[in-house]
């Protein structure tokens, strides 16, 4: 994982050494399009690179980079709805049983989303790897599209623009951020896979269930 960070690392001060804010813009929408680039990296090094180490002031990077980043989070979020809005649900109606997903689940999805789904989407917005995949369900479960985009940006600009100052505050230290936040996607990513697998069990139980005949009864037993 050192390693692969190190990569992300350097490609983003490539990105951000050629075009600057465009690339910012860029690289979160595709981290906002199911494509795992960690914005705990690229905003901070925004806030460094494109704001600190140019002599502009705090709320420069505050601003900027949570413009910046926000526009670049609600481009790639509502992609990622559309593709949910659009091809999402067909696909999971035909082959969703393969990965035990039926009508019956995406029912009670609609039913959830329709309660807490404006929270959701705002909170998902403000915690790492779950940000990364909220727009896609959104979409299949059509969560409302201008709530969405909303909720979405004020998340996204609060996420963004908190990262960038931090990164203008610790400055060329700025990855000491990435430090402090990683222990954060532990007890994130372990929630996600017990509710992973909780969903699996509950699955196979209740095939299993299902799968078990009834005992005929038997018309001449007076018993």
């Amino acid at each position: 994982m050192e390693g692969i960070e190190t990569a992300i690392v350097e490609f983003l001060q490539s990105v951000l050494n050629t075009i600057g804010w465009p690339g910012v813009v860029i690289i979160m929408a595709l981290e906002s399009a199911n494509i795992p680039i960690p914005s705990e990296v690229t905003m901070p090094l925004a806030g460094w690179m494109l704001v600190q180490a140019r002599g502009l002031p705090l709320w420069r990077a505050a601003l900027d980079g949570g413009l910046m980043g926000t526009l670049g989070c609600t481009i790639g979020s509502v992609a990622s709805y559309l593709l949910g809005l659009w091809g999402g649900r067909p696909f999971l109606y035909r082959w969703g049983r393969y990965v035990l997903i039926s009508q019956h689940d995406l029912e009670r999805a609609d039913r959830w989303f329709a309660r807490w789904g404006d929270w959701a989407v705002f909170i998902s917005r403000l915690l790492p790897i779950v940000r990364t995949f909220i727009s896609f369900p959104a979409g299949v479960v059509r969560v409302h599209l201008g709530r969405f985009i909303i909720l979405s940006f004020i998340g996204s600009f609060i996420w963004c623009g908190a990262l960038a100052a931090a990164g203008y505050a610790f400055g060329s230290e700025w990855e000491r951020i990435r430090d402090i936040m990683r222990p954060l996607d532990i007890p994130i990513a372990i929630l996600l896979v017990a509710g992973l697998a909780y969903y699996i069990y509950h699955h196979i139980r209740h095939a299993q269930t299902c799968a078990v005949p009834e005992e005929p009864v038997n018309p001449l037993n007076t018993d």
